[in-house]
């Protein structure tokens, strides 16, 4: 395997009910649903799109997927592949 296949992408995903549908405060910090730590997006889409489906009928609450992986080694995307 390359460096590249090695390496993870680690994605964070969370979700939680917003105090307005045109703010990104949410209503209750504590009560913050962190869904977990995945590998790869592939991974963490498929449970935002879980979680997210679970919740269609309230409008406020959403979910996100964070991008670790670039918080962490935040030159890695600007890196040229050798």
């Amino acid at each position: 395997m390359s460096d590249s296949e090695d390496k993870q992408l680690l994605h964070l995903v969370f979700g939680g009910e917003l105090e307005s549908l045109d703010s990104m405060n949410f209503r209750d910090l504590e009560g913050l649903d962190i869904v977990g730590i995945f590998p790869n997006y592939a991974a963490a889409h498929q449970a935002w799109k879980s979680k997210a489906q679970m919740t269609v009928d309230n409008a406020h609450m959403r979910y996100f997927i964070v991008h670790m992986h670039r918080m962490l080694d935040p030159g890695s995307d600007s890196k040229s592949a050798s």
